[in-house]
């Protein structure tokens, strides 16, 4: 299928073919599921934990003898029914990744591609080069192109002032084709690719590489 290609300013810049096996297929909502949730549990820092009875300061000598004085039987005052003790079954520090199978991932991302531009939800741009990094100018394009919630990807490192000038703006942000990803591509109202970024992403969704 062919896609206008358009300039910052709005203007045209003649069309670009993309591939249907990477833009056209039917959406897998799971595989949308399962991707969001694995990059999300990647980026807890799983630094929670608490004190378990080896951890504790208390001391570990039994409380009294263990038979004649009609109380309970205690041995250290670690154990979690004391104040001060140790937690039982607590949280402990540990990584939440898991793994997913690389098919699941090059699905998810087809799927999320497939469903913007169902939804006239991407837009590719020649390049991302304006002449300075003010956020002032950089406004007055985005306003009319009508981006107000846009993901700007790019492969050709070429864009640091674009990349400047949107950095305090809200749910406006650049990645690296590399950089692409499920979570952020569905945070974000609209994708925009420059022509670069397009041939990369389809190279690499086609390709044995994700």
């Amino acid at each position: 299928m062919k896609l206008q290609v358009i300039k910052l300013d709005g203007k045209a810049s003649g069309d670009i073919e993309l591939n249907e096996a990477v833009f056209c297929i039917e959406p897998k909502k799971e595989c949308l599921a399962d991707v969001v949730r694995w990059q999300l549990a990647g980026r807890q820092a799983g630094t929670h934990a608490v004190k378990g009875r080896s951890d504790v300061s208390r001391t570990t000598k039994k409380l009294y003898r263990q038979k004649g004085t009609g109380r309970a039987r205690h041995g250290a005052k670690t154990a979690n029914i004391f104040v001060g003790g140790g937690v039982v079954f607590g949280p402990v520090s540990r990584s939440h990744d898991f793994k997913i199978n690389r098919k699941v991932r090059q699905l998810a991302m087809k799927s999320l591609l497939s469903v913007k531009i169902k939804e006239n939800n991407i837009i590719v741009c020649e390049d991302l080069k304006i002449k300075n990094s003010k956020t002032k100018n950089l406004l007055k394009l985005l306003d009319k192109l009508n981006l107000s919630s846009a993901l700007f990807v790019d492969s050709s490192g070429d864009c640091n002032n674009f990349r400047n000038a949107c950095a305090n703006l809200h749910k406006i942000d650049v990645l690296p084709t590399v950089g692409f990803n499920v979570y952020d591509g569905l945070r974000h109202e609209k994708i925009v690719f420059t022509r670069s970024a397009v041939a990369s992403i389809q190279e690499r969704l086609l390709g044995a590489i994700l």
